[in-house]
């Protein structure tokens, strides 16, 4: 199967489209792991203990595995989600030409899925398009505020902003039904308007948790017809006990109060 026939598949088992982000910040990390040979590893292992039966899928963001050990970490971290039966999303928004894109492509070796920056074209998008049995999700709304800056212009000779114009190129590019779109909960009328678009397209949407997106529109329009979409919570959860000696509980108590909250929406 495809990415999105797994993903829709733990959607279903677990009854949960909760994304755990696992962005393991060095100054965030508790005493008790600071001290271990790969402290982020060591303290991806706890969340994923104690988050794994809340979680579709989990998004490590490559930003924060720089380095040596940090690469270390990544890998170990993938290969004990998939141990627990969870897909993993590298969040590494990528996108460049020739054999620059190819080299990007080969992170999907390890992850199922990888966040694209879709600004310079298909062809440096093919190398994640031509992997059919991975997924790709594009940047198309994303939840920040400054978005607007580039993602809100308004194209004169297409009639419409430049985000709703990604929308409806990557559901042209969509060959093998591997392509998603990133698009924030924290601008519910766009997130409904890229789902007027890209009708077919799974969206991994973040924003709910830390930056106080509309959960309800995250359900509501983040899902295609058959269910598949996932909403991203990052800090939200993984710091939920930052200042407890029982954090990796806590963070499993946040991933379960995101998925209640989800699941009342759908």
């Amino acid at each position: 199967m495809g990415f999105f026939e797994d993903l829709a598949a733990r959607i279903d088992s677990r009854d949960t489209m909760v994304c755990v982000g696992l962005d393991p910040d060095p100054d965030r990390l508790p005493d008790g792991v600071r001290d271990a040979a790969l402290p982020r590893w060591q303290f991806n292992r706890r969340i994923i203990d104690a988050t794994h039966e809340y979680a579709a899928a989990y998004k490590p963001n490559a930003a924060f595995y720089e380095g040596a050990d940090g690469w270390r970490a990544l890998a170990e971290t993938i290969a004990y989600a998939h141990g627990k039966d969870v897909p993993v999303i590298l969040d590494a928004k990528r996108g460049d030409i020739g054999n620059t894109a190819r080299q990007y492509a080969k992170a999907l070796d390890r992850a199922d899925a990888i966040t694209v920056n879709p600004y310079m074209g298909r062809d440096s998008l093919q190398p994640f398009l031509s992997r059919e049995e991975k997924g790709i999700f594009a940047l198309c709304r994303t939840s920040n505020p400054g978005g607007k800056d580039f993602q809100n212009l308004e194209l004169a000779s297409y009639d419409e902003y430049l985000y709703e114009h990604v929308a409806r190129r990557m559901a042209e590019w969509d060959e093998y039904g591997n392509v998603g779109l990133v698009v924030g909960a924290t601008r519910p009328a766009e997130l409904e308007r890229v789902r007027e678009l890209a009708p077919d397209l799974p969206f991994l949407v973040p924003g709910v948790g830390a930056q106080g997106g509309d959960a309800e529109a995250a359900v509501e329009h983040g899902r295609t017809a058959d269910g598949v979409g996932v909403v991203n919570s990052t800090r939200g959860i993984i710091f939920a006990g930052e200042d407890r000696e029982d954090w990796d509980r806590a963070a499993g108590a946040a991933a379960k109060r995101l998925r209640d909250r989800l699941n009342e929406y759908r």
